[in-house]
């Protein structure tokens, strides 16, 4: 009736059906009988929080010796220093958190709030307030939220161990636009451009994973791990195609970000497409904008602003 694709209607009642869960989650009562097969909630919570300490906590990052490893850090460098400080400060906090819980449920200290809540969100399943908000936003639950923290690490531990990624996953920056901020200093300073007058654009290649790509320069650096509603990508003709039916988010390739002088840049036939962190996209603060892809089309722009067509860093 309003011109949208019929996989809008899917989101709607998923989204209608995912509120209706979390609801029926917040309304379970703190009393559980451990006997007639029921289970126990303070045996369930002290098993996730061995788990999560035991073996997902990673010890923090040196921060003092890695900054010593640079001589003069570069501007993505310092972005890295700064990732590390913010990585740090949510591993104390898990670790501390879990301590403090596992001594309240034994009786040794009193149970605060933020401890009881910490207790429910493990008991459901959610990620705790005060984890999240040391963390990169993000709608995901507890057990997909570890997966992401363990993959942050990786990617973190890379880069100090190996060298900067030549294919960065942009979801595993606390603050991914401050990433790309120093990719046009760092081209700036090379190159000898003023940079309020550079900017970046994106080209989207036929790339899948990042094994048999060589960063240069000139070539900008390539993003993996974006994820595109309201439209898919069309890799045989390389532009944006309608999504198909049921499928309501598709993982884009690898986009390629490419610093260039601002006067220099002549785009026709693209979307100046938004980059949110995640499917929440903004508020009216703007609040989660990342950056602005430009995605080729043969479609007018109208067409895919109705569609409402962004990329995400995050699904949930």
């Amino acid at each position: 009736m309003f011109g949208l694709h019929s996989n809008a209607e899917i989101t709607y009642y998923t989204n209608a059906a995912k509120d209706l869960w979390n609801n029926i989650m917040m309304m379970q009562t703190d009393s559980g009988g451990g006997g007639a097969g029921g289970v126990n909630r303070e045996d369930v919570i002290t098993q996730l929080a061995d788990d999560i300490q035991t073996k997902t906590l990673p010890q923090p990052f040196d921060e003092y010796n890695i900054r010593k490893s640079f001589d003069i850090p570069s501007p993505t460098q310092v972005v890295l220093l700064q990732e590390l400080e913010r990585y740090n400060k949510l591993i104390v906090r898990m670790h501390s958190s879990i301590t403090d819980l596992k001594r309240a449920l034994k009786g040794e200290i009193g149970m605060s709030v933020d401890l009881d809540v910490l207790g429910n969100c493990f008991f459901n399943g959610l990620l705790p307030p005060m984890w999240s908000k040391l963390a990169p936003q993000t709608e995901k639950k507890l057990v997909n939220w570890i997966t992401h923290f363990e993959r942050r690490y990786k990617q973190y531990k890379e880069w100090i161990d190996v060298e900067e990624p030549k294919v960065i996953w942009l979801s595993g920056l606390h603050i991914p636009e401050s990433y790309l901020t120093a990719l046009i200093q760092t081209t700036c300073r090379a190159k000898g451009w003023a940079l309020d007058k550079s900017t970046m654009y994106t080209n989207v290649t036929s790339h899948r994973d990042g094994k048999a790509i060589t960063k240069r320069l000139d070539q900008g650096t390539y993003v993996q791990g974006l994820y595109i509603e309201g439209a898919r990508w069309n890799t045989d003709e390389d532009c944006l195609d309608q999504q198909k039916p049921k499928e309501l988010v598709n993982e884009m390739p690898l986009v390629q970000i490419i610093p260039v002088e601002a006067n220099k840049l002549k785009l026709r036939g693209t979307l100046k497409t938004p980059v949110y962190i995640t499917q929440l996209r903004r508020n009216a603060m703007g609040v989660g904008l990342v950056c602005e892809a430009d995605l080729k089309t043969k479609k007018h722009a109208s067409h895919w602003v109705l569609q409402g067509v962004a990329l995400m860093l995050n699904t949930d």
